[in-house]
């Protein structure tokens, strides 16, 4: 596929099944990621792979971070969050790592994580499959990122689900870049 027709075309899928991303896939996806922008060259992307027969055990841990924000969360709800984990048969969940002690600020390191996340949600689609990228609650939760093996100041940008797309697409129109461009005059 053309690059500029991938960009052009990219969008969420409605629904993912299986299966995932082969080992050899993933870490062509992963190798297009670090080589995202990268202000002062601090790599401060890690990138953690939830593989389809780890799902259950991370739907445990996204209804357990449910309970411990929310006491008063049922049966169902509980759930519902617990479902999120089988979205797709791979989850990747980017993390920026934050580098104290730089002079690059955090916002710089967050965005060449979120450049990361992009590259991934780019690469997927290339290589045949779809993605989407989630974040909610879980993903600033300090026992989420504990569980993940992550440090507290560590910053997940989200969980990309990825796999073969089932289903159409969704229905949301597309905003014209027009509407998003203005030039400067001085």
């Amino acid at each position: 596929m053309d690059a500029l027709e991938l960009l052009l075309s990219r969008e969420s899928a409605l629904k993912l099944e299986a299966p995932g991303p082969s080992t050899e896939e993933l870490d062509r996806i992963f190798a297009s990621a670090v080589r995202a922008p990268d202000h002062g060259r601090l790599r401060p992307w890690q990138f953690v792979v939830i593989n389809e027969d780890q799902r259950g055990a991370f739907g445990d841990l996204m209804a357990e971070s449910m309970r411990r924000r929310d006491p008063t969360a049922g049966p169902g709800e509980l759930a519902r969050e617990r479902e999120k984990a089988f979205r797709s048969p791979t989850i990747v969940a980017v993390v920026a790592k934050l580098k104290q002690g730089t002079k690059i600020p955090d916002v710089e390191q967050i965005a060449s994580a979120a450049a990361a996340a992009q590259t991934i949600i780019l690469a997927a689609p290339a290589l045949g499959y779809g993605a989407v990228w989630k974040t909610g609650a879980p993903a600033y939760d300090p026992f989420v990122k504990t569980a993940l093996g992550l440090d507290a100041a560590d910053q997940i940008i989200g969980f990309l689900y990825i796999g073969k797309r089932a289903g159409g697409s969704s229905p949301i129109p597309r905003p014209q870049a027009a509407d998003f461009v203005t030039t400067w005059t001085g």
